[in-house]
């Protein structure tokens, strides 16, 4: 199992570091720690190294010096990693479109390629960057001890091979209000997908826990130790050339990490571009899914009224879509 201290809890003070804890899987047996590491948090070698030669890598309690040492799957693995400042976050240059801003918070079309927020390896270059450039205030929250340092504002995520909409709180009661219409699975989030493989039914849904593989441990995977998860899909179109593939209209009832693509891969038809699950590459750049956030919707929290946004696909997933005629188009 892997957490993150603050996951589902109260978020940590500003400064305060980010810990990440793994009870070790088979697959790292043996492993020495600081490749472990660097494959867990997403860090490069050194970067593990020196994690390791500062005192903050603890196996089962004790405090790891040598960063050869080797794994033993069952362990509990804990690592400190230093938390973002704040002040220095802003990222003028990172470019945003905002389809809707006010006092509460900011709805963004975020372009493919683009982390949401800093972590492990992604210490710049990110959404949150952006943001506070644009919208300072949302720093706020963070220090208002409302938010965790590196995500202020967020509330959901998308990857970063995925395009499309999100939405960012600006104020405290936008924060509480969204989180928690999204515990109450209340916020509407539409997602446009082509998958590998004619899928049969018009109409569905994938109904399976998700949880951390324990083949490989940067994977999720269906698991019956997994969280509740579930995704209805309606398909638009079904293609035969140059491969079989379907265009899929998805939408999340749960917000679990890497679920679409989980859950399509599980029932055998992964999303086109998605190397980790599966997906052939379709054409697609290196890193870049075939999978948009076309559709946001969820109760104002100013006035509690429905508002709704959507997003065309964008014109480098329109230009990898199928000439050939439709077999099926439900529209």
């Amino acid at each position: 199992m892997t957490t993150r201290e603050g996951d589902g809890g109260a978020p940590r003070a500003p400064g305060v570091a980010e810990e990440l804890v793994v009870t070790v899987p088979k697959p790292l047996d043996g492993v020495r720690v600081d490749r472990a590491i660097a494959m867990l948090a997403g860090l490069s070698r050194s970067a593990a190294s020196d994690l390791v030669a500062s005192g903050r890598v603890w196996v089962d309690g004790s405090s790891v010096a040598v960063r050869s040492s080797p794994l033993v799957a069952g362990q509990l693995l804990r690592l400190e990693l230093a938390a973002p400042a704040l002040a220095s976050a802003a990222e003028p240059e990172i470019p945003l479109e905002v389809v809707h801003a006010d006092d509460d918070l900011v709805v963004v079309d975020k372009p493919a390629g683009l982390v949401v927020h800093p972590g492990p390896g992604h210490r710049r270059g990110t959404l949150v960057g952006g943001l506070l450039a644009r919208f300072p205030d949302i720093g706020h929250l963070v220090e208002s001890g409302e938010c965790e340092p590196a995500r202020p504002g967020i509330v959901h995520r998308l990857d970063r091979g995925t395009s499309g909409l999100l939405v960012v709180a600006r104020s405290a009661r936008a924060y509480r209000s969204l989180r928690a219409q999204l515990a109450a699975r209340t916020v509407e989030r539409g997602y446009l997908a082509l998958v590998s493989g004619l899928v049969g039914e018009d109409r569905g849904a994938v109904e399976a826990p998700i949880g951390r593989s324990v083949r490989d441990p940067v994977r999720m995977a269906v698991s019956a130790r997994g969280r509740p998860a579930r995704t209805d899909y309606a398909v638009l179109a079904r293609y035969t050339e140059p491969a079989p593939a379907t265009l899929l209209s998805l939408r999340l009832h749960t917000g679990r990490t890497h679920q679409i693509r989980v859950h399509l891969s599980a029932i055998g038809h992964p999303v086109l571009g998605d190397d980790r699950y599966g997906g052939p590459r379709g054409g697609l750049p290196e890193g870049r899914l075939f999978l948009h956030a076309d559709r946001l919707g969820f109760d104002h929290p100013d006035d509690g009224a429905r508002r709704r946004w959507r997003s065309a696909l964008p014109a480098d997933l329109a230009g990898a879509l199928p000439t050939e005629p439709p077999l099926a188009w439900e529209g």
